[in-house]
């Protein structure tokens, strides 16, 4: 693989219009991927799966070099009807449409990044990965004291005519003092046996509020691995929300910096497993001054032979007094063959501080249901039933009502 990493590379580079300095930043990216590679259950991080043994297993071998001259057709079918929105459209990785139409032109910013001078230093060979080979860096900017009036979808499009096995992209946000920003990120799959790598980076200045919504809804065959880092500056709220439940095998990472007093973090998660689908997710987050609050809810519906991960870490600085941190994970186990691991974890260094965590798993309530039957439901209509007020627990906690439906309606999920 280390000498078609390297090929792919070197024909993107004479087909793009990289500075030498950007160049030079990405060889150093993929130097550092060969060197460390695909990460498997020898790293902590990963101690529940392989990713290049799920990638030889869904995938085969991979080919990292996308044509980006190419211009895609944006097939519109995918996009959301009845939320009016603003949009940005990835297609194979590549951007083709940005659009703003319900924002003061002069509120949001779009500013092409180079690439060295807009990633933070995080030791992770994905994201190695993912420096070397993703295409463009846009940095979204928010203006100060602005709160867009439409949610923002950004559409993640896999079409069936892709050449590469391989998706790298990356996007930048930035919400300046006092502003907001509602985000989803839409997963819509055409085609199979691909391999995606997102990496998200969100600066929150004083006062901000960002409110990120992660679907993977269409059932593929596709490995995907998304890192959100968040850096919270004081007062500022994150909510991140993923609803999980299409891919063969999906990562998501959040990692959260709470570095001004009185920052929040929120992630609240579902997996709705089937089959052999394998997904996870892995959070981090960092209380690093004093007052700062986070709150972390996962809940799983695992059937047939899926699985399921849930690894969250709560780390305490030693300046981080009144800090105030909550985790918690249940799932519910259909039948014997699937599976669920967490993985809490507490690393704390101050004295005053309110802690806490937990895990759950187990079946069904063979009582429950025999109770729901004995009011004129069938056993079907009872375990759905459980299941919906299992899940709702976790919907209950967006915070937007217009996305809260739309979640809602996408899960089939009724109160």
């Amino acid at each position: 693989m280390k000498e078609q990493l390297q090929i792919d590379f070197d024909k993107i580079v004479k087909t793009s219009s990289f500075s030498e300095r950007d160049i030079e930043f990405k060889q150093k990216s993929l130097n550092e991927f060969i060197k460390m590679g695909f990460p498997n259950k020898r790293q902590e991080n990963w101690k529940f799966s392989d990713l290049n043994q799920i990638i030889n297993k869904n995938i085969g071998e991979l080919s990292f070099y996308n044509d980006y001259s190419f211009t895609n057709k944006i097939d519109t079918s995918a996009f959301i009807d009845g939320l009016e929105h603003n949009k940005i459209v990835f297609i194979n990785g590549k951007i083709e449409k940005i659009d703003f139409d319900h924002e003061q032109k002069d509120k949001i910013e779009i500013i092409d990044e180079m690439e060295v001078e807009s990633r933070p230093n995080i030791f992770n060979s994905l994201i190695d990965l993912n420096k070397a080979f993703t295409n463009k860096c846009y940095k979204i900017l928010v203006k100060k004291n602005y709160k867009p009036i439409k949610p923002l979808i950004i559409y993640h499009i896999i079409s069936d005519n892709i050449k590469s096995k391989s998706i790298n992209l990356s996007l930048n946000f930035k919400l300046e003092k006092n502003s907001s920003l509602r985000l989803i990120d839409l997963f819509s799959d055409n085609s199979d046996q691909n391999f995606v790598n997102i990496f998200y980076n969100f600066e929150l200045d004083q006062d901000t509020v960002l409110k990120n919504y992660k679907i993977d809804k269409d059932v593929n065959k596709n490995v995907k691995y998304s890192f959100n880092n968040i850096e919270q500056e004081t007062n500022s709220i994150s909510e991140t929300f993923i609803l999980s439940l299409g891919s063969q095998f999906f990562k998501n990472e959040v990692n959260c910096n709470l570095k001004g007093k009185y920052s929040s973090a929120f992630i609240n998660g579902i997996f709705s497993l089937s089959d052999f689908q394998h997904h996870e997710i892995r959070t981090t987050i960092n209380h690093l001054t004093e007052n700062t609050k986070s709150y972390q809810l996962i809940k799983s519906v695992l059937e047939d032979n899926s699985k399921a991960v849930y690894q969250g870490k709560i780390f305490v600085n030693s300046k981080a007094q009144k800090t105030d941190g909550y985790q918690l994970s249940k799932a519910i186990l259909l039948n014997k063959n699937s599976e669920f691991n967490a993985k809490p974890e507490l690393e704390i260094y101050a004295d005053d501080v309110k802690c806490s965590h937990g895990s759950a798993s187990g079946s069904l309530n063979e009582d429950s249901i025999f109770y729901l039957m004995s009011r004129g439901l069938n056993y079907q209509q009872s375990r759905e039933l459980l299941i919906n007020g299992f899940l709702l627990d976790v919907i209950e906690k967006i915070t937007d009502t217009e996305i809260k439906n739309l979640i809602k309606n996408i899960i089939g999920l009724k109160e």
